[in-house]
């Protein structure tokens, strides 16, 4: 969604031609050619199917023809949309519609301020239009007789000019006048172009935009919700960084957003950005501000500071910036939630550095202290999301009642990140383990897994098992690579994790953990047993003594179980 950059050249900006010379006056113009037709057979298709719809009422067909003119109205809405694309106006994608049937379309529809927008829009375009063509009509005609006045000259028989009773002889002078005049009318020309394309910018910005209100905050709120889940994900920072610039462009109204290191180096981006805009800005945004100014293309450019947790010992991570088309401009609300994703980008920033580290210094010691940082950046940042919502909820004026469900489902993923965060901590730190349990540390790892990729996990965990640390750390890592095979490659909806105490054939307990899921299975006999993911379990439950199963069907599911032997301490006799 590239937004078209004039010249930034000082001199070709003010020359005469500078309209001209602009890809964005041809992209105009060829917007008001195209328009023209289609506002015509937009109002055609819409007229007719109204008037067809009240004349044939009184049968059966009638009411259906209405609908089917309200479903028009969103179907060439759309038309007009795409459309504006040549104005470099380029609308987010519109969220996946709540499904109920006919009636829930129907309210939703009536209910929907952007369906009675639309349809001003629609209606007001075609009278817009033909009155920008009479226009232009008018300065291309006085162009082209100004440019063929020579052949006036040359044979004025030929072409007699007649006012009242006279017919007017030309003369050089008169001709040089008529050129000046169709050079005038062309530079003119130019002008009215740019002139309309910032007013059908504008009108279609205000009347056509499907993200005012309460449909923008859901929009964000999703966005939100997947920036949270792959920041704590951690796995790839360049996606993730990626990830985190495709939602910000995704759910606000910017043409491009990019991520820019603390010495301008390029970290992500999404969308088209000039290479003359690249680069940090001279004046930078203190942390928790926002800077919006206009760039040499006419465009608007809005640069957030990417804020490091206060653990990293600096607030300065970059900036995020975001670049608008010719006559957008951001509103509070968005510039939020875009300081959001660059908070989000600071604290996947610091979690990337801290992970560097601990692979750098796997010492117990070193490791500790990281899981202390580790909890000072992500609990604050997911601490942050929490506040952010609940002001959300309580600013928000628009249909306030939509959007509370989702709002409050964003205070539910900001707890559930909090839980992440512990099983982090679990995994970081093997004495927590000791202190919290195996049981506590799958509850929370669960909880994460529901609430980041919306899975329904059925935990029977039942007490807590008897084992030794180390088979505890070992158990713990076995479950959780096995959900994390769940999520990336299962596409299950639901994963039962059990862990009970079972007697052994010879006598001796043994702690039983099952991972099972409703996924789309695999074919073991295809599957190499040495792939990376299945290697590593094993070697875990190797190491402390205990076995590993995978047993999988294709279409219905998979199923991992470990075997660990149960400590002398305690042996309850649990029967499978």
């Amino acid at each position: 969604m590239d937004g078209g950059a004039a010249s930034t050249d000082p001199d070709r900006r003010n020359s005469l031609l500078a309209e001209w010379r602009s890809p964005r006056t041809w992209r105009t113009a060829l917007y008001l050619l195209v328009a023209l037709p289609a506002g015509l057979l937009v109002s055609t298709l819409l007229v007719g199917s109204v008037i067809g719809g009240l004349l044939t009422l009184p049968l059966l067909v009638g009411a259906g023809v209405l609908l089917g003119a309200l479903w028009l109205v969103g179907l060439l809405g759309d038309l007009h949309r795409v459309l504006a694309g040549l104005l470099d106006i380029h609308f987010a994608r519109p969220l996946a519609p709540v499904s109920g049937g006919l009636l829930s379309w129907l309210r939703a529809t009536l209910a929907d301020p952007v369906t009675y927008r639309t349809l001003l829009f629609q209606l007001i375009q075609p009278p817009l239009i033909v009155l920008c063509w009479v226009v232009l009509g008018l300065l291309l005609t006085v162009a082209a007789l100004g440019a063929a006045s020579p052949l006036w000259l040359l044979d004025p028989a030929a072409w007699p000019v007649v006012w009242g009773d006279r017919t007017v002889t030309p003369s050089v002078s008169a001709v040089v006048g008529l050129e000046f005049l169709a050079l005038g009318s062309v530079i003119v020309l130019g002008g009215v172009i740019d002139l309309f394309g910032r007013m059908w910018t504008r009108l279609a910005v205000a009347l056509l935009a499907r993200d005012p209100g309460a449909e923008a905050a859901r929009r964000e709120v999703v966005a939100l919700r997947r920036a949270a889940g792959r920041v704590a994900l951690g796995d790839d920072l360049h996606a993730t960084l990626l990830d985190l610039t495709a939602q910000a462009r995704d759910a606000s109204t910017a043409d491009a957003v990019i991520l820019l290191g603390r010495d301008g180096t390029l970290l992500a981006g999404s969308g088209a950005w000039p290479d003359a805009l690249l680069g940090l800005p001279d004046r930078l945004p203190g942390p928790g501000a926002a800077d919006v100014r206009r760039a040499p293309d006419g465009t608007l450019l809005a640069t957030l500071p990417v804020t490091l947790p206060a653990a990293a010992g600096g607030p300065e991570g970059g900036v995020l910036r975001a670049r608008y088309a010719q006559g957008v401009r951001p509103g509070g609300d968005e510039l939020a939630f875009l300081l959001s994703i660059a908070d989000h980008a600071g604290t996947a920033l610091h979690a990337a550095h801290l992970i560097a580290r601990a692979g750098a210094r796997a010492g117990e010691q070193e490791r500790a202290r990281l899981a202390r940082e580790l909890h000072d950046s992500v609990a604050q940042a997911l601490y942050g999301i929490t506040l952010g919502a609940k002001t959300a909820r309580a600013t928000l004026e628009t249909d306030a009642a939509r959007t509370r469900q989702s709002l409050e489902y964003t205070i539910r993923l900001a707890e559930g990140g909090v839980s992440e965060m512990k099983a982090l901590l679990f995994s970081l730190r093997p004495d927590a383990l000791e202190e919290g349990g195996l049981v506590a540390a799958l509850r929370q790892h669960a909880h994460a897994l529901e609430t980041r990729h919306g899975l329904t996990v059925h935990a029977d965990l039942r007490a807590e098992p008897p084992l030794t640390p180390e088979a505890q750390a070992a158990a713990y890592r076995v479950a959780q690579e096995a959900m994390h095979n769940v999520v990336k490659h299962a596409r299950a909806a639901q994963v039962w994790l059990d862990v009970q105490v079972v007697p052994a054939p010879a006598g001796a307990a043994q702690v039983v953990l099952s991972v099972r899921d409703d996924g789309r299975g695999f074919d073991p006999q295809l599957l190499s047993p040495g792939t990376l993911g299945q290697r590593s379990m094993r070697e875990r439950a190797a190491g402390v003594g205990g076995t590993l199963e995978v047993r999988s069907t294709p279409g219905q599911g998979t199923t991992v179980v470990l075997r660990l032997p149960a400590t002398v301490r305690a042996v309850p006799e649990v029967s499978a």
